[in-house]
């Protein structure tokens, strides 16, 4: 099989047939803009280098992401045996969710695409394929994702505008310019600059960091925007300012694992996989920003770390009776927080946060509602 093959077989998996993505996906070589990754090892990151055109296409045309950088170490300019650490801080999305993304924007033909976190290209090459090459314009602030990502593009013969800007920052000379802008970055707020660059009428989607909630939003003649937070669910890597994401808790993350709390109770609901239970993950996220977490089975037993850049942390774990132990330090008791949203779901049925409606502010604040429920970001 060609990639010609792998790019048609991908879009029958991630398109309907009537899709107008279904061509883009069908004839863009999503390997040019993946030539190789990164994936974790035991507790490590490795190259991952193909050695055969069968090994590169079944990598690139499956639909799953591929992190292309981890911390500061972009898989292009690594060695075989170099080991980053950190963060993933970009990747090639998953095609079925870059799909879905650009569906959520209901883009019409003659509309100005806005495509913020350039990261592969491979959204603005889908983008690019359908609209036209003026019709698209991408952003990063990473010099040499923009760099790659445009040689890659015009591989792929196309030359849609990509450059290098913090686009949570201001856009000068962006002024209504776009009809639609799609974020594969999540943000906490959305940028003002976004919607100052947004037609009036125009469309916004995006998701909320530390969050899997995916926002849709369009723009007012006073400058706000008025949407909700749809059903479906992404999860994108946070906005970033400069070449890293901010260290966070990463280190008591590990040594929490050891500590024992200043508290010690018990808790009447089993450990939790947070970060895996998407709507109680984002409810957190919403309620108490910034927590990370880390999971492990051994048996019987569960283990659930929370940890906050703050300081605070906790461990729950399944005691020898059966029953929760949770154990908890630093400022804020993280467990206790994480105990009242799962109190609040059993009293009312369901979480708010999926569904809510959205307004965002000209100044980009951003806030939820459902029912009496409320949250400003």
């Amino acid at each position: 099989m060609n990639w010609k093959d792998h790019a048609l077989d991908l879009a029958d998996r991630v398109t309907h047939r009537t899709s107008r993505w279904r061509g883009p996906v069908s004839y863009t070589p999503r390997h040019l803009f993946v030539p190789q990754w990164w994936e974790r090892d035991a507790e490590q990151w490795s190259l991952r280098e193909p050695l055969t055109d069968t090994d590169w296409y079944a990598a690139s045309y499956g639909d799953r992401s591929l992190i292309t950088r981890v911390g500061m170490l972009h898989a292009d300019r690594a060695q075989a045996d170099d080991h980053p650490t950190g963060r993933p801080t970009s990747s090639a999305t998953l095609p079925s969710l870059v799909v879905r993304m650009l569906d959520h924007a209901r883009i019409d033909d003659g509309d100005e695409l806005l495509d913020v976190g350039t990261g592969s290209g491979y959204g603005a090459a889908l983008a690019a394929q359908e609209l036209s090459d003026a019709s698209v314009t991408s952003m990063d602030v990473d010099p040499y994702l923009v760099e790659a990502a445009r040689d890659r593009l015009d591989l792929a013969g196309l030359h849609p505008t990509v450059e290098v800007v913090d686009a949570t920052g201001p856009l000068p000379g962006r002024r209504g310019k776009f009809d639609r802008i799609v974020a594969t970055v999540a943000v906490r707020n959305v940028p003002a600059s976004w919607l100052a660059a947004l037609r009036v009428g125009g469309r916004l989607v995006t998701t909320i960091a530390g969050t899997s909630l995916l926002v849709t939003a369009e723009k007012r003649a006073d400058g706000s925007a008025v949407g909700r937070v749809e059903w479906d669910r992404a999860g994108f890597m946070h906005a970033r300012h400069g070449d890293d994401c901010p260290p966070g808790a990463t280190h008591l993350l590990a040594t929490a694992h050891d500590l024992d709390g200043e508290d010690v109770t018990t808790s009447p609901y089993p450990v939790v996989d947070v970060a895996n239970a998407w709507d109680l993950d984002s409810m957190l996220g919403i309620t108490a920003p910034g927590i990370e977490h880390s999971y492990r089975e051994n048996g019987a037993r569960r283990t659930a770390v929370m940890a906050h850049a703050d300081g605070s942390w906790a461990r729950a774990f399944t005691g020898d009776d059966g029953r929760t132990v949770v154990h908890q330090g630093g400022p804020r008791r993280l467990w206790e927080i994480l105990d009242g949203l799962r109190a609040y779901w059993l009293q009312h049925g369901e979480l708010p946060v999926r569904g809510a409606a959205v307004l965002i502010t000209p100044e980009g604040q951003t806030r939820l509602a459902r029912g009496n429920w409320r949250a400003v970001l």
